[in-house]
């Protein structure tokens, strides 16, 4: 077997061998405090995940899982807390904390897990297992791995529908192929649909009405109607497609041409081509970002992504991530919740005033326990008056001293204070409460 070799061979050969997992996921939710970070997450197959920041289309940092080799496919969950990606010859999956990009745990999956895609609900994850021929069903809350789905031979692209009640799989088999529709409540495979010759990613539209379903030897799209699981039409498109996206109306599908080095766009109502446009060496999989203005695509020989305006059809940027970037998948992701730990400060006699001396508080991630720097720390008294403000520190710490008028009062002043951080996209809001003891 061709997965086989690439558990065996350097990890440059991998995407090679296997169908792009490609991953669709749903446009993220906005938290309340500011600008919102909307993240890309590329699995490099040469190893580690690259985390691409869409804002400024550079990589702010690399994920390495000690206990995963080879990262094949990425998916990020329904709410933008957790980022799964699958390791093809160590068959686990890895569990990030998206928040933080801290990597969490490696679940063992089946055997050469390709594909990996999350319930709306955020509730369970499914991994297609290519060696296997299986899907693997991980329940998000536990980490393990609690059901096992027969679907058949090289399972590989995955997608869900909106409502989470179907999962559909393809068969990465050469000569005429099919994708399975398993069915969540059961777990059980019901129908298997012909749709092309090697079927190898699959992607719903928002509505759930049609299936795209991308056939790497038809050289083409199937767009199939999901309440009758029959094709409705196919579309061309160029050398050996890999991937596939849907735009948020479900208006177009883009698609990877792997060795036509270039992307497709396809209108899903006119079921006709609309463009197609260069991009880097060997494309393998494409995400667009939850408003679909742009499209990211991994281009596995050049070792970057190719940044695509849906507007214009033209590539407006190039990204160098990581070796043989293979999957990608983008969401916008919350701010890390963060924790403020008040201390002790002590209040002095002063003429016409006082002074509150040792004002502190530590700021830290909830999630890691690890110090926050470089954030601005407000301290008032427990009625709103202003005292001072600080930054922590590179252990998380702030603190200062106030100098306080008589006329807030000794009363008030001895109830304590409150420290604040605000939030920003990348770390939230947090407030302690300190006591102040009159010396």
């Amino acid at each position: 077997m061709l997965l086989r070799q690439i558990r065996k061979a350097p990890a440059a050969c991998g995407a090679l061998a296997l169908g792009a997992a490609l991953l669709l996921v749903p446009p993220g939710t906005a938290v309340a405090e500011g600008p919102v970070r909307v993240l890309g997450y590329v699995a490099n197959n040469g190893g580690g995940v690259s985390v691409l920041d869409t804002a400024t289309n550079a990589v702010t940092t690399t994920l390495i899982d000690s206990t995963g080799d080879s990262p094949y496919g990425v998916g990020v969950a329904f709410d933008g807390t957790r980022g799964y990606v699958t390791n093809v010859r160590d068959d686990t999956l890895t569990v990030i904390d998206t928040p933080t990009n801290t990597v969490d745990a490696a679940v063992p999956v089946g055997d050469g897990p390709a594909g990996v895609v999350v319930s709306p609900s955020g509730g369970h994850v499914y991994v297609s297992n290519y060696l296997a021929g299986t899907v693997s069903v991980v329940d998000a809350a536990t980490l393990t791995t609690t059901e096992t789905i027969p679907v058949g031979a090289n399972a590989d692209g995955i997608a869900i529908t909106p409502d989470g009640k179907r999962l559909y799989v393809a068969h990465d088999v050469v000569g005429p192929g099919t994708v399975s529709v398993v069915d969540t409540a059961t777990n059980t495979e019901i129908a298997d649909i012909p749709t092309g010759n090697t079927p190898t990613a699959v992607a719903v539209t928002p509505d759930g009405a049609k299936l795209v379903v991308v056939n790497k030897f038809s050289n083409n799209v199937a767009v199939v109607d999901t309440a009758s699981n029959a094709v409705v039409g196919t579309v061309p498109v160029s050398f050996i497609p890999h991937g596939v996206a849907v735009s948020p109306d479900g208006g177009r599908a883009y698609v990877t041409n792997s060795e036509g080095h270039s992307l497709s766009v396809v209108d899903l109502v006119a079921l006709a081509p609309v463009a197609r446009i260069p991009v880097g060496s060997r494309p393998i999989s494409v995400a667009l970002t939850p408003d679909g203005a742009r499209a990211y695509v991994t281009n596995f020989t050049s070792g970057t992504v190719s940044v695509v305006d849906t507007a214009s059809l033209s590539v407006v940027g190039t990204a160098p991530v990581g070796v043989n970037p293979v999957g990608i998948a983008i969401h916008a992701v919350p701010p890390a919740p963060t924790k403020l730990t008040a201390g002790y400060a002590h209040l002095h006699l002063r003429l016409l005033g006082f002074t509150a001396r040792g004002l502190d508080a530590t700021l830290t991630e909830s999630h890691t326990g690890k110090p926050v720097a470089g954030k601005q720390i407000t301290f008032r008294t427990v009625k709103g008056h202003p005292l001072c403000t600080a930054t922590t520190n590179a252990y998380g710490k702030a603190q200062c001293d106030a100098n306080v008028p008589l006329l807030v009062g000794l009363a008030t002043l001895l109830q304590g204070y409150t420290a604040s951080h605000p939030g920003d996209p990348t770390h939230g809001r947090s407030v302690a409460h300190g006591p102040i003891g009159l010396l």
